[in-house]
């Protein structure tokens, strides 16, 4: 099931583990999963872009989070979709080690800035300090570095990256029971996974306590402070929204992985081993969505992109003639101003409306182009339907 070298990957897809029906349904998700993640993520990293509004310390991480998933969207899921069409792994040796280095690079990536994001939750709410644009740009240079170093150790020889159980994508080598193996493998559980999710339990722990702390304080209780209060508590429990969705996402998969790399039996079935797999890569379009409806700012911006994009196309619309050639205004009815007070009338129209245009002075220039100077004169324009 592990391959080491491209003679065994390409021998090794000409069994079909899955039913032709369930590579079809496979296929369906991962694309649909692609697709989304795509969509969604180029949306937040749009918004950030076009919106100053949006560009804070706090929203780049966030942004850090969607070019990682924007990545697995377009390296991480493609091999997948195509193997899952053919029923079965169809690429060379080099092309699998890029696979599963890819989604492990990413993933940690992931996961790193999300524990990134609970420490910044932590030290403004706890500590009353707030971080800046050097300490984000030094926090995701580091997050990338980390990421770096553990997934590029299986390249220098410290594990490997291997096909999967169900053939369908690589990862690292889990099943061996090599003890250089064993040992990386525990090592990056630490790393790339425990350490993070303790970081962020403690972090957000202490935030919790905090809140309920200074809510608990009478002397504290003006208007402001329980807005900032209420502001701080929003938006913590986004944060802690978007990593209980991770960990929801990622924990079956560390776990399906770390029996397959502990038990002394094989217990992990392709079928199995499917479905945690599939269902990690699912955390790179949801992300966006929890942006969007837990942050009014992102929900306003996404609202106004919208309006200009419609007032733009309606505006076009409006502007472009109905015909190749219009025709030039021409006068039909002029009334004549009579003894009495009643007001002088024009009757004009084009190829595209009919113009009312009603003047109480005789000395009133009656003219489609200048109607908005007059201060006396009244406009009805029709458009024929």
């Amino acid at each position: 099931m592990n391959p080491a070298n491209g003679t065994d990957t390409e021998a090794e897809t000409d069994v079909y583990i899955f039913g032709a029906g369930t590579y079809k349904l496979l296929a369906f998700t991962i694309g649909t999963i692609g697709v989304f993640g795509f969509c969604n993520n180029i949306l937040v990293i749009a918004l950030y872009y076009r919106f100053k509004r949006l560009q804070t310390p706090t929203n780049l991480l966030l942004v850090n989070i969607s070019i990682s998933d924007l990545l697995v969207s377009l390296f991480g899921i493609n091999f997948t979709l195509v193997s899952c069409i053919k029923g079965g792994w169809i690429w060379n040796s080099a092309t699998c080690v890029w696979d599963g280095f890819s989604n492990s690079f990413f993933g940690i990536v992931s996961i790193m800035t999300l524990s990134a994001l609970a420490y910044e939750r932590y030290i403004r709410v706890v500590h009353a300090k707030v971080v800046d644009f050097p300490w984000a740009w030094r926090a995701i240079t580091h997050i990338w570095l980390y990421s770096l170093a553990w997934t590029g150790a299986p390249l220098l020889g410290w594990n490997r990256y291997t096909l999967e159980i169900h053939r369908l994508g690589c990862s690292l080598d889990w099943s061996s029971k090599d003890p250089n193996d064993a040992s990386f493998i525990l090592l990056f559980f630490m790393g790339c996974f425990f350490v993070p999710v303790g970081m962020m339990v403690y972090c957000y722990g202490n935030i919790l306590y905090t809140v309920r702390m200074l809510r608990s304080i009478e002397d504290l209780q003006t208007v402001q402070i329980i807005k900032i209060l209420r502001y701080e508590k929003k938006v913590a429990v986004m944060f802690l929204l978007m990593i209980s969705c991770f960990l929801v996402c990622w924990t079956p998969y560390a776990v399906v992985s770390m029996l397959e790399a502990f038990s002394k039996n094989r217990v992990v079935t392709p079928m199995v081993a499917i479905i945690p797999s599939f269902f990690a890569k699912s955390s790179t379009a949801y992300n966006p969505i929890i942006y969007i409806f837990m942050s009014r700012k992102f929900r306003r911006c996404v609202l106004q992109l919208l309006c200009i994009r419609l007032s733009r196309l309606q505006h076009s619309i409006k502007d472009r003639p109905l015909t190749s050639v219009e025709r030039p205004i021409r006068p039909i009815v002029m009334s004549q101003r009579g003894a009495g007070d009643r007001p002088k009338k024009r009757v004009t129209f084009s190829s595209s409306s009919i113009v009312f245009i009603i003047a109480s002075n005789d000395a009133e220039h009656l003219d489609v182009t200048s109607m908005n100077d007059a201060s006396e004169v009244n406009v009805i324009q029709v458009r024929p339907l």
